[in-house]
């Protein structure tokens, strides 16, 4: 069992994550079923194929690839601590909730349709109303803490102040951007995303990159010249992103590839800006696993953009791969990256070796069939709606590939439900596939 004064808190936010996460790549599974045998629908009543897929897409999304935010948030304003631990589980809980009954809600046929912006109705007010509790539970945590040791820096006490005003202004804005009448920004000429919308996107998770270690309490390195320089390259970017303007600039313009080309910078940038902190030993191979589907997600999506690639590769399976490299692969390895520093030495339990290249193998041959299946529909649009060979032999790898990421899930959330449960004390043999895990095996109960 995990002490309540060590990392229960981020165990449990973890917990809740992992539990997403199973059930999203379940739900996954299933639609990958219905893809190849459509006639299954039948035993399904009303809840078919499009039923299901906003469950799979919010329930990664605010579930899975949220949850673990949350849980570096309890870090950053020490809700992780008394006398805040308490409440940290009640806003879990309440995300979790709102999660749940929003899943009611899309499978009953209450969705938008627009991606991950399904909320509606009574499940759109449960979420902002657990977004609203969050908030209070960290200002509160705030408020305990002001005056304890480490918050005496000013310096520290206004950037946890500007955070929590930002933070106040997310439920808010996800509320609006959920109506009906609000659209995410397209070129009406081509359908497709335009390049300040793409920068703008990518800044805001490279902002994420650059707070997470100061928010882990991670120690820089004497040499600080690559911190100084994302910082400033990154104010750079943000202004040449003002500058591209709110416009239908089409991706055949020079100047919109260009711009957009600018994030191929942040490939090296980042890593050597994460080389510049001290990280534990346990977090090196999900680290390096994130930072190669990072260079992976900006040098495919700055790809992608460019005329003609675009063009074809519009509205095909090919984007679905694209997310997917973006969630399964990048994501999803920062997510654990970043659970594994929360938990400490019990962070140790993703590091079991099958299960991490189980995921990471299913999610490169996920993205790499759907890249081929968006080739080949892209040449001939009946190819993915006219059931054949080909298209059978690719659908049944796609298959494959997200039941090896749904049992490395399993995996995990199992090991970490052993872990924080207050009966249960893993054994020395539940480690033997790591050699790193012998210090768990002393753990005692509270």
């Amino acid at each position: 069992m995990i002490r309540e004064t060590e990392t229960i808190v981020p165990a449990i936010a973890a917990w809740h994550s992992l539990a997403w996460l199973l059930i999203s790549n379940g739900i996954g599974l299933l639609l990958a079923t219905l893809l190849l045998f459509p006639r299954l629908n039948r035993f399904l009543g009303e809840w078919t194929y499009g039923h299901w897929v906003p469950l799979h897409l919010n329930l990664n999304l605010y579930g899975w690839c949220s949850l673990p935010l949350i849980a570096w948030l309890f870090k950053v304003y020490q809700v992780d601590e008394q006398p805040g631990a308490q409440w940290s589980r009640c806003a879990l809980w309440a995300w979790s909730t709102a999660l749940a009954l929003g899943a009611i809600s899309w499978l009953t046929g209450h969705a938008s349709g627009k991606l991950f912006l399904d909320w509606q109705g009574y499940a759109l007010v449960l979420l902002i109303t657990a977004m609203l509790f969050l908030w209070f539970v960290l200002a509160w945590s705030l408020a305990c803490h002001w005056r304890s040791d480490e918050n005496r820096s000013n310096r520290r006490r206004v950037a946890k102040m500007t955070g929590l005003v930002l933070l106040l202004c997310v439920p808010f804005t996800l509320y609006w951007a959920a109506q009906p009448k609000v659209y995410p920004p397209v070129n009406p000429d081509t359908g497709g995303p335009t390049g300040a919308s793409l920068l703008e996107s990518t800044l805001g998770v490279i902002l994420i990159f650059l707070l997470l270690p100061y928010g882990l309490g991670r120690r820089a390195r004497k040499d600080q010249r690559a911190i100084r320089g994302a910082w400033l390259y990154f104010v750079v970017d943000h202004v040449l992103g003002l500058a591209l303007g709110r416009g239908n600039e089409s991706h055949h313009q020079l100047g919109e590839v260009l711009s957009l080309g600018s994030v191929l910078a942040w490939e090296p940038l980042l890593l050597a800006y994460f080389n510049s902190f001290e990280w534990p030993r346990a977090s090196r191979r999900w680290r390096n696993a994130c930072f190669c589907w990072w260079g992976l997600l900006v040098a495919s999506g700055w790809a992608l953009f460019l005329p003609g690639l675009l063009d074809h590769f519009k509205f095909t399976d090919a984007l679905v791969g694209h997310s997917h490299l973006a969630m399964a692969g990048f994501v999803s390895s920062l997510n654990i990256f970043l659970l594994v520093v929360l938990l400490g030495e019990q962070g140790r339990i993703f590091n079991s070796r099958w299960a991490f290249l189980a995921w990471q193998a299913g999610a490169l041959g996920y993205v790499l069939v759907m890249v081929l299946a968006g080739w080949l529909e892209g040449s001939d649009p009946a190819f993915t709606m006219i059931p054949g060979r080909s298209r059978n032999v690719i659908y049944a790898l796609r298959l494959f590939c997200g039941g090896m990421m749904t049992a490395a899930a399993l995996h995990w959330w199992l090991r970490l439900s052993r872990v924080i449960s207050p009966k249960a004390e893993l054994p020395p043999e539940a480690f033997q596939d790591d050699q790193d895990f012998a210090a768990l095996s002393r753990i005692k109960p509270s």
